[in-house]
């Protein structure tokens, strides 16, 4: 019989050994950390079980696959991982094997000098993943675009050339820009527009930006700035008013510097300058229609066709209200006649008027009333210096406090008055030109002469010049008083502070310093300040009724200089 016992105890030799364990192992050893190609045996729930030649099908994740799903019987590429249970099941990746394959691709690509293209996968703190073909890279937010970006995800899902800008090969990762290749191609595109521009050059160009200043007009690679001044001969509140982001434009080029790429563009230099002939097409005095082009604090421009705009200042839109708003006159699009009053054509500049070419209430009250007529109406509003009297809708009438009595002279008398009360005067001066009417109370009855004037400081008193030395002024007051001026209270200048532009005879008008007997201490200067102040303090009260503060002020100079 057979001795089995010395097959089945027979030691395997080292030799056989060897042999036997490269046959069951050897090779998934070799494949473990590798790529290698292998096909698709089977797809499961979660896995896709793979061929790779080894003793059993290896298995990839199906997750990894995304939206594409292999086929059984393709060939696919895949990294061994490592091997699990006793059968030597192996673990494949698909990504991995990918992404081994996409790196040395992408490292043979920048061996070439080649750009590799990549899709912009997600915005991360500090820049964005880029999907290159399998090799995930990071890009830097200051690399991602020429310009500034204002929303981060906008820039996710695009697909573009990117400049690989360091490399790390033990960590298979990358560093690219996406602002390199957009410098390169910016660099180019300038190059080559830069043989169409010169000084003079008349070129196309797309409407890039607009800003309240002016329009960034693209002119193939190089950016151009047409200045707001520089769209039209007329006047151009907001570029948006001309030209819309994207239109095409023909604009000149009207001054370069090859150096800094700056290029400063014009519109209206395309045209013949309106104002050359503006001097031949308008002449003072000349009655023209325009239309309201824009409204301002100060005036309305008017549009006269041809390029050219005029002024109508608001001191030209009413003959009663200086201070009129002109929108309360005037609307934007109303086609109205004006009067040229004046051209400069240095400053390019036209004074137009409106109402000039409206009825002058000063002059038809001029023509219908002379001086001495008896006049009635309400008080508008009372100073401390007089009253101003409605005479039309439009027009007032002052009565200075010295033409309120005869015999009183101070506030006193004025306090007698109230707004709205219905008075009656006689005209004593009707001044067109200076758009002034003088009003006098006292002027209804004859001049008494013989009462004392009630004297208080302050009061404003009017007397003839009995007397004239170097130092002062000696005047006859009503009621026999004596009335003295010092020199130095003749005036506020000192020009006006010489006793010799005086005479016997003249009428002088002062306010009351002091009373010493019958004696009494005027100031002609105190009476201007006190004047002024009072104007400038009733100038917004004034302003509504047809009295502005040149008439108060001139009445009241008027008076004093008397």
């Amino acid at each position: 019989m057979k001795d089995l016992s010395k097959e089945l105890f027979n030691p395997i030799s080292n030799e056989n050994f060897a042999e036997l364990f490269d046959e069951s192992y050897g090779k998934q050893e070799t494949l473990q950390g590798y790529a290698t190609k292998g096909t698709v045996k089977d797809i499961r729930t979660d896995f896709v079980l793979v061929d790779v030649g080894l003793k059993s099908e290896g298995r990839v994740p199906l997750r990894e696959f995304g939206a594409n799903p292999p086929k059984v019987g393709d060939i696919i590429d895949v990294f061994v991982e490592r091997y699990e249970s006793r059968e030597g099941t192996a673990i494949l990746s698909y990504t991995k094997a990918r992404a081994e394959k996409a790196w040395k691709e992408l490292e043979k690509a920048v061996a070439d000098g080649t750009d590799p293209t990549g899709t912009i996968m997600e915005a991360v703190r500090g820049g964005y993943t880029v999907d290159l073909g399998g090799v995930f890279a990071f890009m830097p937010s200051s690399q991602a675009d020429s310009r500034p970006i204002r929303d981060a995800k906008s820039l996710v899902g695009v697909t573009d050339k990117f400049r690989v800008l360091k490399m790390d090969a033990l960590r298979t990762n990358a560093i690219v820009s996406r602002r390199a290749i957009q410098s390169d191609s910016i660099a180019a595109a300038q190059k080559e527009a830069m043989k169409n521009i010169a000084l003079g050059a008349i070129i196309e160009g797309t409407v890039k930006n607009i800003t309240d200043y002016g329009v960034f007009v693209d002119l193939g690679g190089i950016d151009g700035l047409l200045h707001v001044t520089d769209l039209s001969w007329k006047r151009v509140n907001h570029p948006r008013e001309l030209v819309h982001v994207g239109q095409k434009i023909k604009v000149k080029v009207i001054q370069f510097d090859p150096e800094s790429h700056r290029v400063s563009l014009g519109v209206k230099q395309l045209e013949e300058d309106p104002w050359n002939t503006a001097s031949r097409a308008f002449n003072i005095g000349d009655t023209v229609t325009g239309k309201v082009s824009s409204l301002t604090d100060y005036g309305a421009f008017i549009d006269l066709g041809g390029g050219i705009e005029g002024l109508v200042h608001m001191s030209e839109l009413s003959w009663t209200n200086k201070n009129v708003h002109p929108g309360k006159v005037l609307q934007n699009g109303q086609e109205i006649n004006i009067i040229v009053l004046g051209i400069d054509q240095d400053k390019r500049r036209i004074s137009l008027g409106y109402k000039q070419l409206q009825g002058n209430p000063w002059k038809e009250f001029a023509e219908a009333h002379n001086v001495g007529d008896v006049v009635t109406g309400p008080i508008k509003n009372t100073t401390e210096f007089g009253l101003f009297v409605q005479l039309t809708p439009d027009l007032d009438g002052m009565v200075h406090i010295s033409d309120l009595s005869w015999d009183k002279l101070d506030e006193e008398e004025l306090k007698k008055f109230v707004r709205g009360q219905e008075v009656t005067a006689k005209i004593l001066d009707i001044n067109p030109e200076k758009e002034r009417i003088t009003l006098g109370i006292k002027q209804m009855t004859a001049g008494s002469g013989d009462g004392k004037v009630a004297l208080k400081k302050g009061a404003v008193l009017s007397g003839t010049v009995s007397e004239v030395t170097p130092d002062e002024l000696v005047v006859a007051l009503p009621g026999d008083a004596r009335g003295i001026i010092r020199k130095t209270d003749l005036s506020r200048d000192k020009e006006g502070q010489a006793t010799s532009k005086f005479k016997v005879g003249d009428t002088v008008e002062a306010s009351v310093v002091s009373v010493e007997g019958s004696e009494v201490k005027l100031s002609v200067r105190a009476l201007q300040v006190a004047m002024e102040k009072q104007a400038v303090k009733d100038y917004a009260n004034q302003a509504d009724s047809g009295s502005v503060l040149g008439d108060i002020l001139g009445a009241a100079i008027e008076q004093s200089k008397k």
